[in-house]
């Protein structure tokens, strides 16, 4: 099945070369073009899409600006004349970095990269129900084991060598890592949204910007982390 993608750029030459790219490489297929980033955010919130290719310094919006945006994330290749956008690149987690003028050699790298990691968006909906049975998990805590119902947990954050459970109840802190935590409770409706938190997705109040409330708590979601909470929570 072949990656939906759209393209991103205020030069209708680049846009054109894309294009050109993407039908070359077999695997992609392009469903919209776009001038500007605000023609680009309508249809994304219309139309989900696997792949967006990108330019950073647009008029009106840019192209993080539309990142902002977006209530969930596609794969993202950045597309820019200039070289001092790494920083934020990373922080957006986008998945490669493309410098104009974009050769189609340097253009099928970045695609290769990826195209094997994407999910099409039409598998997405089971992906999100894929949760597995486990309920319950077993914790050191107060030099007992104690069982706690996945139910009953609302986040966990990290405290160095240790983890903090908070639950409905009360809180317990346990000798353990938070990527120990987190292997652990993979598919049971529980995300890490940054380093130091993994929340339950079904206790979330509300999300602003780049944090999300749980129970009166304001936690912080890491940009690299933003587009997976979106794609795994049911939004409307």
């Amino acid at each position: 099945m072949k990656c939906k993608v759209i393209i991103v750029d205020d030069e209708p030459m680049s846009l054109n070369l894309l294009e050109r790219y993407c039908i070359k490489n077999g695997n992609l297929q392009v469903n919209g073009k776009f001038e500007n980033a605000l023609a680009a955010l309508d249809y994304l919130l219309h139309n989900e899409t696997d792949l967006l290719f990108l330019d950073i310094e647009m008029p009106g919006l840019s192209g993080f600006q539309l990142l902002d945006q977006l209530l969930y994330m596609p794969k993202v290749i950045l597309t820019t004349a200039k070289t001092d956008h790494a920083f934020d690149a990373f922080q957006y987690g986008v998945t490669d970095y493309l410098k104009k003028p974009i050769a189609f050699n340097r253009f099928q790298e970045a695609v290769t990269k990826i195209t094997a990691s994407i999910t099409p968006v039409e598998a997405q909906a089971s992906i999100k129900s894929a949760d597995t049975k486990q309920e319950e998990i077993f914790i050191k805590a107060d030099g007992k084991f104690t069982r706690l119902n996945f139910q009953e947990i609302l986040y966990i954050e990290s405290l160095g060598d240790y983890v903090k459970y908070f639950t409905i109840a009360k809180n317990y802190i346990s000798l353990s890592t938070l990527k120990a935590v987190e292997e652990k409770m993979a598919g049971n409706n529980f995300m890490k949204v940054h380093r130091s938190y993994i929340v339950n997705l079904q206790k979330i109040k509300d999300i602003q910007d780049n944090s999300l409330v749980i129970d009166g708590k304001v936690i912080p979601i890491s940009k690299s982390f933003r587009s997976e909470v979106f794609n795994r929570i049911n939004v409307v």
